[in-house]
Formats: C-alpha cells, sequence, structure tokens
C-alpha cells in the first residue's frame, strides 16, 4: 500500500482545518485582528523561526543521501535566508527592532512546539523530523491560499496584514511548500502501514501545537 502526504493530513482533518481556519487566520485575512496581537505572534514567530533554522539543520545532520541534504539545505535557506529576514523587515514597520526580538523570552506554546519538533527529530529518523516540520511550512502556504479563495479576505492597503499574507502566498514559499510535500510523498510510498500509523500521530501532535500558537498569538499568551 502506497501512502501520500494527502493521506497524512487527511488522517488529522478536524484539527487540520481548526488550524488553517483558526480565528487569528481569518482575522489576518478581513483585517480586524488587534494590532496587539498580531505584535506578540510577530515576535513569537522570529524565536519560532530560528528554532525551525535549527530543525533543518537537524534534517542535513540527519540526511543519509546527497538530495536529502541539498532538500534540507533549501529549507535552511528558506528560513534563514527569506522568511527571517523577510520577518525581519516587516517587525521593523510594526516598530518591533531586531534588538528587541533578540532579548524577548519564548512563550510557552513556542517552547512547546519548537521543542517538540526537535525532540522528534533527534529521537526519531529524518522522515519524523519532516512530519513535524510539515504543518509549518506546508500549512502556512496553504492556509495563504485558503485566505485568497474567502470572500471576506480584505487585500490591498485597506488590510494592515496584507503583507504578511502575500509573504505566504509568494510563489518563493509555495514553491518551498511544493518541495516538501513532493519529499514527503516520495518516502511516505514506501512506509507499511504501521509505520504511517506513528507518522499521522506525530502529524496530528503538531498540528494541535500550531493550533496552540495561534491562541497563544490571538490571547497574547506568554
Amino acid at each position: 500500500m502506497s501512502f501520500t502526504f494527502n493521506e497524512l493530513r487527511n488522517s488529522c482533518k478536524d484539527n487540520w482545518h481548526a488550524y488553517l481556519q483558526h480565528d487569528f487566520v481569518r482575522r489576518l485575512g478581513d483585517g480586524t485582528l488587534a494590532p496587539e496581537a498580531f505584535r506578540h505572534y510577530l515576535k513569537q514567530d522570529y524565536l519560532f523561526l530560528i528554532q525551525f533554522g535549527r530543525a533543518f539543520a537537524l534534517a542535513a545532520y540527519k540526511s543519509p543521501t546527497l538530495a536529502d541534504l541539498r532538500h534540507a539545505k533549501a529549507g535552511l535557506d528558506a528560513i534563514i535566508d527569506l522568511e527571517l529576514g523577510l520577518h525581519i523587515d516587516y517587525c521593523t514597520r510594526w516598530n518591533i527592532s531586531e534588538q528587541e526580538l533578540n532579548e524577548l523570552p519564548e512563550a510557552r506554546a513556542t517552547l512547546a512546539y519548537t521543542r517538540y519538533v526537535l525532540d522528534t527529530g533527534n529521537r526519531g529518523d529524518l522522515l519524523d523530523l519532516h512530519v513535524a516540520l510539515a504543518p509549518c511550512l506546508v500549512g502556512y502556504a496553504e492556509l495563504a491560499r485558503w485566505l485568497t479563495e474567502q470572500p471576506g479576505t480584505v487585500r490591498g492597503e485597506s488590510n494592515p496584514y496584507e503583507a504578511w499574507i502575500a509573504m505566504y502566498e509568494s510563489a518563493e514559499f509555495q514553491a518551498a511548500a511544493q518541495a516538501e510535500i513532493t519529499w514527503l510523498n516520495e518516502r511516505l510510498a514506501d512506509v507499511p502501514p504501521s509505520r504511517f500509523k506513528q507518522l499521522c500521530r506525530i502529524f496530528d501532535d503538531a498540528t494541535r501545537l500550531e493550533i496552540d500558537f495561534w491562541d497563544m498569538g490571538l490571547e497574547q499568551r506568554m
């Protein structure tokens, strides 16, 4: 039996929808999210991305082939050279300096998800690590597409979060997410049902932790 990423995603359909269509995401789309909530999220997302950079560095270490190593390097480059740079510039527009970002403590939700990913990668193999990472990389690309399809989403200068939506719907980010899906599909095709069940649990856990991260932003929790 051959498995795919779609089956992995469908194994936790309810949580996946709760993650993609969270109130935080909806309010980003219609422009009604409280600015204080967004600033809190931006700060924690900076810390989140640094830990995900470490996770892709771990993926490089765990890579058994040159192709896997190149894929891990591409993921690391996407975070360190693309997303983090854009994030720092974007934070500046919201009057958050890079120095302030570097002095922040991590919220509990930030700690929970990022350390779960790193722990999963350390205990398991490369596929375990990528499955734990997938809700972030693939999920953000999917929710950006979902937002563009919603009639209530406000685009342009009238939405203060337009640049955030545009970043994740960009061709570069969408291509990175698709490359991750392709990589996962190639590996999932060879796993037996018992192994796929384990991976579904990892994916569901990571998705639930992503929901908690939205909750943290919306409620401005530490």
